[in-house]
């Protein structure tokens, strides 16, 4: 239902919708309004609530108290547990209103309400109703009832009214009889809790059915704060085994060097802890964010559950096999189960592309080019699984598609995509759309590329004293490029060389002898962690600049560590490690459109 504004009393509702209630409560607040998902991991601070995206139309906004209405979560899987911490600490939004299905976030608060009986109820209203609202100033969350105001009304409610924690039980899903023996705590606390948590999801979901998993990729072993380590430690304690082969992610630090390091024990510490309950669950310290590079990447075709949202695009979209993209906590309730919801990209059907993007003719593409088409694609989608077109005498390297897919989950809320002629469900375009008709065709200019260079070379000093390199975790191809490019240079004294890997990774670089040329270079590898949760002092304090080839830490390094952001391919980070200057060309597949901007 809509209501007109016009010669309505500041105390009754001038717009008023019925959605979907996500998580059931009543809540009432200001309103924060934006077109742009948001991710909360790297996008919101879980400690002050403060909006910390620089790219973001809500960077400097502080959430807390507030009804925040956003299209979608977007980014990392780890944003469950960022409005875990918030929730806890008293600085979540006040209500959340989506556009579109969301899980991430969603799931954060499901968890808030299972284990520590705290909640804030979470809506979703249609495309039209979402787009009304973006002038109002108030809203009322009633469950599904979305009203506006002009004026706070005066009734006496406060933001937290009537927020009821809720244990619903799902009706609509088929239990074998182990769900049941799960769910009735026949296999103890842990995996009891962790049925009723993915029940609720699967629920949301719209699934009918619950499947067999082959394999599990955590992504909750990141430390967010006290909470992340609270909901481990409680299902550890509880005697929590995984049921299938599960992987970690990277964590928060270098659990072997932390200490030599610098890290403070109060962060070091918990962060360690947290790996260590995963770990006491069965899980393997594989600590990369890259588990497609292990021996136990899956195959076309296999159901896995993947955390990690770079992991998730690979596994779909290059691997072919077939995950969601799992929040954190939701990724250890399916491996401590062995089982996950039917549906989403799981089936045939929700793998096809809506969207088709054309892309113009280009020459002369470089190991820049995939990342930043990444971030820009990301951005055109939102949640709609894209077919891009215009790449199929390219060859990109799995190295390209790795840094392509980081940075398009990072800009988008999809699970997965197609380009035409280089990824397995996309032989043609007809393929990848399933036979259907795009819902949008969207055609990419030289122009459109350049403003998101802009957008990732933000930086305005060319001096710059860090190089970040290997977000996601380096491959051992990239190693091999890396020695290639150091060989026989000589390192700026001012400079540091960083680059992230996991401990597999490292140790075949070790053994093909990639890495002596590396360390008389002056590179330092760091295992376990990746960028996302590196700050001081293992990022100098004396570096105000730093530069990288990864689409995805260019768009989250300033708000996650405050530095200005200078983007380009390995062959220029190598070249501005020697120099201590970024250069600023563009490279030759977007020189035109600079030139035709300066015009």
């Amino acid at each position: 239902m809509l209501r007109s504004d016009h010669a309505v009393a500041p105390h009754q509702p001038a717009l008023s919708f019925l959605g979907r209630s996500l998580v059931p409560g009543s809540a009432q607040a200001a309103l924060l309004h934006t077109d742009v998902g948001l991710s909360f991991w790297g996008g919101v601070d879980p400690f002050s609530g403060e909006v910390i995206d620089r790219h973001h139309p809500l960077s400097g906004q502080v959430i807390a108290g507030k009804v925040l209405a956003i299209p979608s979560g977007r980014g990392s899987c780890t944003g469950s547990s960022v409005l875990l911490e918030l929730i806890l600490n008293d600085h979540a939004p006040a209500a959340l209103v989506f556009a579109d299905h969301e899980e991430i976030l969603t799931l954060g608060v499901l968890v808030a309400e299972q284990l520590f009986d705290r909640s804030l109820p979470v809506a979703c209203i249609d495309q039209t109703a979402f787009a009304a609202l973006r002038d109002a100033r108030y809203l009322r969350i009633e469950n599904g009832l979305v009203q506006a105001f002009a004026e706070l009304p005066s009734d006496g409610r406060r933001a937290s009214d009537d927020t009821a924690v809720t244990g619903c039980s799902p009706t609509q899903i088929e239990l074998t009889q182990q769900d049941r023996a799960m769910l009735d705590g026949e296999q103890g606390k842990a995996t009891q809790a962790a049925m009723q948590i993915l029940l609720r999801m699967a629920e949301l979901q719209g699934a009918h059915a619950l499947m067999d998993i082959t394999q599990a990729h955590i992504d909750g072993c990141i430390y967010t704060g006290p909470a992340s380590l609270r909901f481990a430690r409680q299902l550890a304690d509880w005697g929590g085994r995984v049921k299938v082969p599960t992987t970690l992610n990277s964590i928060s630090v270098d659990q072997r060097h932390w200490r030599q390091m610098g890290v403070a024990a109060a962060f070091g510490e918990p962060a360690s802890q947290l790996a260590d309950a995963y770990v006491e669950m069965g899980a393997s310290a594989s600590f990369t964010c890259a588990p497609y590079l292990l021996d136990s990447a899956p195959h076309v075709g296999e159901q896995i559950v993947w955390a990690e949202s770079n992991a998730v695009v690979y596994a779909n979209s290059v691997l072919g096999a077939r995950t969601l993209k799992y929040p954190d906590f939701l990724d250890i309730c399916i491996a401590l189960t062995g089982r996950a919801p039917l549906t989403g990209c799981h089936l045939d059907d929700q793998r096809h592309a809506t969207l088709r993007i054309d892309l113009p003719p280009l020459q002369h593409l470089d190991d820049a080019f995939y990342p930043l088409l990444g971030y820009h694609v990301g951005l055109l989608c939102g949640s709609e699984i894209p077919v891009i077109c215009g790449l199929e005498q390219t060859a990109p390297t799995l190295d390209d598609l790795k840094a392509f897919g980081a940075a398009f989950a990072t800009t988008s809320a999809a699970a997965m995509f197609h380009i035409v002629g280089v990824t397995p469900e996309a032989p043609t375009v007809e393929a990848a759309l399933g036979g259907q008709t795009p819902g949008r065709t969207l055609q990419v200019e030289r122009a459109d590329l350049l403003d998101s260079w802009r957008e990732l070379d933000s930086g305005e000093s060319a001096d710059v004293e860090l190089i970040s390199l290997g977000n996601p975790h380096f491959s051992l191809s990239e190693f091999a490029y890396l020695a290639h490019l150091c060989e026989g240079k000589v390192k700026h004294p001012d400079v540091s060389v960083l680059v992230t890997c996991g401990r597999e990774i490292q140790r075949q670089a070790r053994e093909a002898g990639y890495l002596p040329a590396l360390e008389r270079f002056g590179v330092q590898i760091i295992t376990d962690t990746c960028w996302c949760m590196i700050e001081e002092p293992v990022i100098p304090r004396t570096a105000r600049t730093l530069m990288t080839n990864s689409g995805k830490y260019a768009h989250y390094a300033p708000g996650l560590v405050g530095r200005q952001v200078r983007f380009g391919n390995l062959a220029e980070c190598v070249e501005t490690a020697c120099s201590g200057q970024a250069s600023g060309r563009l490279p030759r597949w977007l020189a035109a459109a600079g030139t035709e901007g300066a015009r």
